[in-house]
């Protein structure tokens, strides 16, 4: 492994061009070629360095080639070290590409040097987080005296990491996960593979280990340190895959309770894995893909998709709505609108063809079997609908491609060219589902105005380091790629509620997150009139008129605004009524009058680009590809007991928001947030895991049910008014004010304090 100081010497001497070709072949082999070609853009070899690789990745290809021992699951310092390592190498790699491409400006460019050490600098800034609050991974597979046994159910991102934690501190662990192997992860599994961090990585550092190649990792490196984690602190053994929990329950009290009787012991599915002393939930808030039905649209519509996913039902249920976070939709509004969609198509059906529903006044049916009958009653009156005249077109059915945004990145989802690609939904998804068809199929507009697709081509004619057959290879599958991209395609959204859209600036959203009093205040108004002239900068329209910024979860992003602004998408204003053979029929929306704003360019006034809102009663808006982006939905808790979450106090009113307000022994990370600003993978998940281990070992400091209904009513005092609810949307501030004031309402438990907050103090017995 090449030492820090032997990397920055590599580096400054990259200045000599002479270096280049010497630097190029003494790179690992893996680092060559590899690390040359990204998978993502076109043509292959005139494509920059990936700066996405996983750590885990690069660390088996130096232990494969000799440079490094490290394997997949390396020491501290050897990880840091192979991340150094694989910035030098990028920078050495793109260097090489520069100079055999001819672009002597970039290559000897001060800010290409500043950048990689800016990396280096960023990779340090994380091994300081790690000396200082990585808990030490076990030496054993099974610890020899444990504190306790704890169940976590989900393997996901915040279970992973609650695990690791658990079994740092010499509790033992079981993670249930009814998913196969693959889905280790959690919802990060079932996103697109471009999709990744909106903020920056060094607030989603969801475990102290976690060592991120770049400010904003992908999906496959976000994926990677999680696996890399589970692995390095034995929690593979520790796994139940493909074990769904269908029950939580108390188990049978005996003798030996009569020390500690306020301590609950728990069972899970048929008790064979024996008694667990708490249950931390981390089954998230976004479970499987959410479609939606509209009238017109095909029956078999995402049929395949939910088969896959176990799915009973076509159409969602309001228990099901989905929330947003920085990683899914956040168009908890959007969702509601669908169920007012399914409402009123069911209103539809009962018509005097329909036949009338049986008596179930001795057999009362479940909610799950009505909305069964419903469905199956509404299949039949199409059936009899279809059968007759289809004169009227808005009774045709579209007969274009459906797919829900998640599965955008699929090989079998390929576009020629030219086609309308309509996007339903306004939130995370839908924006990040813009984001990704324009960068795999491109803009029509992009496409007329520029020919970056023969650029390109040019550009590996000039490379001279390669062989003419190799040449010949790349340009055929650049060509062939770039045929089937130049056309690129229409993209319109239809929003049925404006998002407030915020920047990828890690000052910009740690500001936002550090407002104290988790609600909008009279000041609020600086914060969105700030947006609005930065941010929303020539597109001042979509600023949100009904809903303040601290009332929503705001989408993080950067590449949507802009597309609308140069007309690379269409933002359409309303609500989506039905599916027609040539697209979608909106309705305008029912709210307050807007103010149309307008921007001037060289002395004229022009509308906001890309902006339309619907004026009459209905209008079409064609379309070839409809794009579901209505997010994921709500995995349900019913296998807990439902003692344990009294009327008035369940999901989101619970003690500090995660633990149940009857049993401190059941623990709910990130499963019962509704909106907010801040991060759903920070330092959190290890307080409340640390803090759910604390009640365990010390019986003095644990909550009576009465106190934890009382945290959550002066809670709703202090914000009465509040949008949502107290608890329905709060700041990352806010929710650090919570964890301190654990402490300090309560004096006795000052002695957890550094134990709590930063992992100081128990440490695993190996």
């Amino acid at each position: 492994m090449v030492s820090f100081r032997s990397a920055v010497v590599s580096i400054v001497s990259v200045a000599l061009i002479h270096s280049l070709d010497v630097a190029a072949t003494r790179l690992p082999p893996s680092a060559r070629a590899a690390d040359v070609i990204d998978e993502t853009t076109i043509p292959a070899l005139l494509r920059k360095p990936s700066a996405n690789r996983s750590l885990a990745d690069l660390e088996a290809r130096q232990s494969s080639s000799g440079s490094c021992d490290v394997g997949y699951l390396p020491c501290d310092s050897a990880t840091v070290k192979a991340a150094v390592l694989k910035d030098v190498n990028d920078y050495f790699s793109e260097s090489s590409y520069l100079f055999h491409t001819g672009q002597l400006l970039q290559l000897l460019s001060p800010i290409r040097l500043w950048k990689c050490i800016w990396d280096i600098f960023y990779i340090l800034v994380q091994a300081i987080i790690i000396v200082l609050f990585k808990p030490s991974p076990p030496k054993t597979d099974r610890p020899s005296n444990p504190c306790g046994r704890i169940a976590i159910i989900g393997a996901g991102l915040t279970g992973i990491s609650s695990a690791a934690h658990v079994v740092a501190h010499n509790f033992d662990v079981v993670i249930y996960e009814a998913g196969s192997r693959s889905s280790l992860g959690g919802i990060w599994t079932h996103v697109n593979r471009t999709s990744g961090l909106q903020l920056n990585s060094l607030l989603y550092r969801f475990h102290p280990g976690v060592l991120w190649s770049r400010a904003f990792p992908l999906r496959d490196e976000i994926v990677g340190e999680i696996e890399r984690i589970w692995k390095e602190y034995k929690l593979d053994t520790r796994t139940r895959f493909e074990t769904p929990v269908t029950s939580v329950y108390r188990a049978p009290r005996h003798e030996s309770d009569s020390d500690d009787p306020d301590r609950s012991r728990w069972l899970i599915n048929d008790g064979s894995d024996g008694e667990f002393d708490a249950v931390i939930v981390t089954v998230g808030t976004c479970g499987k893909p959410q479609w939606i039905g509209l009238p017109g649209m095909p029956s078999d519509a995402g049929k395949e998709q939910r088969s896959k996913d176990g799915e009973e039902n076509n159409s969602p249920t309001q228990d099901n709505a989905q929330h947003d976070d920085e990683s899914s939709d956040s168009g908890t509004d959007d969702e509601q609108e669908d169920d007012k969609h399914e409402e009123h198509s069911e209103k539809e059906t009962h018509t005097p063809d329909t036949p009338p529903e049986p008596d179930t006044t001795l057999h009362p049916l479940t909610h799950k079997e009505r909305r069964k009958r419903r469905h199956h009653i509404q299949q039949r009156a199409e059936k009899k609908k279809s059968s007759g005249s289809k004169s009227r077109k808005d009774l045709d059915t579209f007969k274009g491609i459906i797919i829900h945004s998640s599965q955008l990145d699929s090989p079998e989802f390929q576009l020629k060219g030219c086609e309308r690609v309509v996007v339903i939904g306004s939130g995370a998804s839908g924006v990040e589902a813009v984001e990704t068809v324009l960068e795999r199929f491109g803009s029509v507009a992009d496409a007329e105005r520029l020919g970056l697709w023969r650029k390109e081509v040019e550009k590996l004619h000039q490379m001279k380091d390669k062989a003419e057959d190799e040449i010949a290879e790349e340009v055929g599958r650049g060509n062939e790629e770039d045929k089937k991209q130049k056309k690129g395609v229409y993209v319109s959204m239809i929003a049925r509620t404006d998002k407030w859209i915020i920047p990828r600036n890690i000052m910009v959203d740690t500001f936002l997150a550090c407002q104290p009093f988790g609600r909008q205040m009279p000041l609020s108004f600086l914060w969105e009139w700030f947006l609005t002239h930065w941010q929303y900068n020539g597109v001042e329209d979509l600023v949100p008129k009904t809903k303040g910024i601290f009332e929503g979860t705001p989408v993080v992003n950067d590449a949507f605004l802009p597309h609308v602004r140069s007309g690379r998408c269409t933002y359409v204003r309303g609500e989506p009524v039905r599916l027609t053979k040539d697209g979608v029929l909106v309705k305008p929306r029912k709210e307050p009058s807007r103010h149309v704003h307008k921007r001037s360019w060289r002395g004229k006034e022009v509308e906001n680009n890309g902006v339309k809102d619907t004026e009459h009663d209905e209008e079409l808006v064609e379309a070839d590809v409809i794009v579901l982006a209505t997010g994921f939905e709500k995995p349900k808790i019913d296998f807990l007991e439902v003692d344990l979450f009294p009327e008035g106090y369940q999901r989101p009113d619970l003690y500090l928001q995660n633990f149940s307000t009857e049993d401190w022994s059941i623990l709910m990370t990130n499963s019962s947030y509704m909106n907010a600003i801040g991060t759903v993978g920070h330092f959190h998940i290890g307080i409340y895991t640390r803090i759910l281990l604390t009640l365990l070992m010390d019986q003095s400091a644990r909550p009576s049910p009465k106190d934890m209904k009382l945290w959550v009513d002066v809670l709703r005092f202090l914000k009465r008014g509040a949008t949502g609810g107290a608890l329905g949307f709060f700041t990352y501030a806010e929710l650090t004010i919570w964890l301190l004031g654990f402490h300090l309402l309560r004096p006795d438990r000052l002695r957890w304090l550094f134990f709590i907050m930063n992992g100081w103090g128990v440490y695993a017995k190996n």
